[in-house]
């Protein structure tokens, strides 16, 4: 894919944007450790929200919905709505609790939950195992993503002719340019510069998507194709699976276990039940509670609503023009063919100036998971790890030196995942995959941490091991390691579950005292606190958990008739698309006018 001058300055524009943003916003990040990690705690509610929808818009995100909607159509993408409850009973019941926590990353919360060695101990081993481990495959995947959006435009010639290593040094080239931003500005450069690279990311989606529909005959053309492509065809555009069909896209267990389990059993990055990782940094550094609340609802809004179908159009548009496609989803070892759908028809339709727009589109969504990723690894590293362990006493200046120091540390060792993956040709949905497994059955632990006072230091570490090791089980049993990811998931949760539940019982609950501290300062409700409560006659909860539950549902409900809704109106089924729309306006109505009785949303200014 050649590109023009128009396109190089498109690139060379967006380039000098990130840039300027990280200079503009050096000297303020360096001020303090708070400022650096948390932007002094003063992040409006709209930056803050639109910081969590860029990060979770990255480069593998358009490639991973593509080969989803190859092997299963629409309802593919159900692995990842299914976790649209437990995402709205964070912005309802847990974001205001988060910020009266007052932490700085969630793993600071172990502490302030439990006491002891255990404690201790628990929170060293998260901090290091999320900051080195995860952070650095979360990097290593987008990375694999990106190298492949290039390999399959710019650098298709190069890649067809087996020779060299562009793709590596233009990798290499995008982590340096994060890395200069995210290590010199902190968390207000990695926000700003977020909302920048969304707005950029969705306008070259969109534009995108209506080339290629258009390429594909138009939207009915496209309907055609698929239902008259494959058999069984018009399944590919069920929001829910066609499980009367005679050979159904989607297995109905698949789809059970997905829907039921996976927002309270499994841990994920951005979808962490109860809130955690970047999702919890950035309530953190919100103004207040309702800031925190106004920007969580609008991440979950955006994540669900507007974000995917410009992608889901794009997965139609290759199904009507590759038929090949769907065979590759289907076989395991081509399913990374599938992902490559995506920047192929880039390649093909794109015209000048588009090109460079989506190469600024994928880089944008690319370099804003990247810079969170780095700068949550290192809030770890300084304050989990070295605050807490190392250097207790450290002032501001010795912390935020530290801090780039981690900053840079974490993008080192996500380059090095990324070489690895890149040189062995590892999947993205295999990255995807491993990590929704790793973390089948700890989801639970993490929701009722903040309900239940009985649970200690042990029943997360219990969690924790009994997750990997079943999984390690599961996986390698004649009985079920050919059984789908899904069932598998299902099947570690329940077991670390009963596992968590047991250590819970046999041993001893977390000291009074430190439980009334913890009751003081997060308030938490519900009857699981009531002896806790009645110990602490001066901590009163909010008393709203179940209004926010109602909100949660109602929230769920307004995300899961827009989506549907949205796709009518695409297709032109404009009955439906009222009856869904209306329903979701109904829903949203009444989740604001509630929203108004818990201080929420509704209730806040500014």
């Amino acid at each position: 894919m050649e590109l023009h001058l128009v396109d190089w300055l498109i690139i060379a524009g967006y380039f000098a944007i990130a840039i300027g943003i990280g200079l503009w916003f050096k000297n303020r990040a360096g001020s303090s450790f708070v400022e650096f990690f948390a932007s002094g705690r003063s992040l409006p509610w709209w930056i803050a929200g639109t910081s969590m929808v860029a990060t979770t818009f990255a480069a593998d995100t358009p490639l991973w919905v593509t080969g989803k909607v190859a092997q299963f159509g629409l309802a593919g993408n159900w692995l990842w709505w299914s976790f649209a409850f437990g995402g709205m009973l964070t912005v309802f019941v847990f974001a205001r609790m988060w910020r009266r926590a007052e932490v700085l990353t969630d793993v600071e919360l172990i502490e302030l939950r439990y006491s002891g060695a255990p404690a201790r101990f628990l929170r060293g081993f998260r901090a290091f195992y999320v900051a080195v481990i995860m952070n650095s495959i979360v990097i290593g995947w987008v990375t694999k993503a990106m190298a492949s959006v290039l390999q399959q435009t710019v650098l298709f010639d190069a890649t067809s002719a087996g020779g060299g290593h562009a793709d590596l040094w233009l990798v290499a080239a995008l982590l340096g340019i994060t890395g200069v931003y995210s290590i010199i500005s902190g968390m207000w450069g990695v926000a700003i510069t977020d909302m920048v690279q969304f707005v950029l990311a969705m306008i070259g989606c969109v534009i995108f998507a209506a080339v290629a529909v258009s390429a594909a005959g138009g939207i009915d053309a496209v309907r055609d194709h698929v239902v008259t492509n494959f058999g069984g065809g018009d399944q590919a555009f069920h929001f829910f699976p066609d499980f009367a069909a005679a050979d159904p896209w989607m297995p109905v267990g698949v789809f059970m276990a997905m829907v039921l389990s996976m927002w309270w059993a499994s841990w994920y990055p951005g979808a962490e039940p109860g809130g955690g990782g970047y999702i919890v940094q950035r309530m953190a550094s919100c103004k207040d509670e309702d800031h925190a609340v106004k920007a969580t609802l609008f991440f979950q809004l955006m994540h669900y609503c507007v974000r995917p179908w410009p992608w889901i159009l794009v997965a139609f548009a290759a199904l009507a023009l590759h038929p090949e496609v769907r065979t590759w989803a289907l076989q395991p070892e081509t399913a990374a063919k599938a992902e490559e759908a995506f920047p192929q028809l880039i390649r093909e339709l794109a015209p000048i100036g588009l090109r460079g727009l989506m190469l600024v589109t994928f880089a944008a969504a690319f370099m804003s998971t990247v810079s969170t990723q780095m700068n949550l690894g290192a809030s770890y590293m300084a304050n989990d790890l070295y605050r807490r362990f190392i250097a207790p006493d450290a002032d501001d200046r010795q912390l935020v030196r530290v801090s780039r120091l981690a900053s840079a540390l974490s993008l080192l060792l996500g380059g090095a995942v990324s070489y690895y993956m890149l040189a062995t040709g590892a999947k993205i949905d295999a990255a995807w995959q491993l990590l929704l497994a790793l973390g089948a059955g700890v989801g639970a632990v993490f929701i009722l941490r903040w309900f239940w006072w009985r649970l200690n230091a042990w029943s997360e570490i219990s969690a924790m091991v009994g997750s990997l090791g079943f999984y390690l089980l599961v996986a390698n049993l004649d009985a079920t390691k050919d059984l789908p990811t899904e069932y598998r998931s299902l099947i570690v949760a329940s077991c670390t579950l009963v596992l968590w539940l047991a250590v819970t019982l046999l041993t001893p609950p977390e000291p009074t005292a430190h439980l009334q501290a913890f009751f003081r300062k997060v308030r938490p409700d519900g009857p699981g606190w009531a002896p806790i409560a009645a110990a602490t006659p001066d901590a009163r909860p909010d008393g709203a958990l179940g209004r926010g539950i109602v909100c949660a549902v109602l929230g769920t409900a307004t995300i899961w008739l827009t989506l549907p809704g949205i796709g009518a109106v695409i297709f032109g089924e404009f009955g439906k698309a009222a009856g869904c729309l209306g329903s979701a306006a109904a829903c949203l109505t009444a989740l604001l006018v509630l929203a108004r009785r818990l201080g929420g949303p509704g209730a806040a200014h500014g």
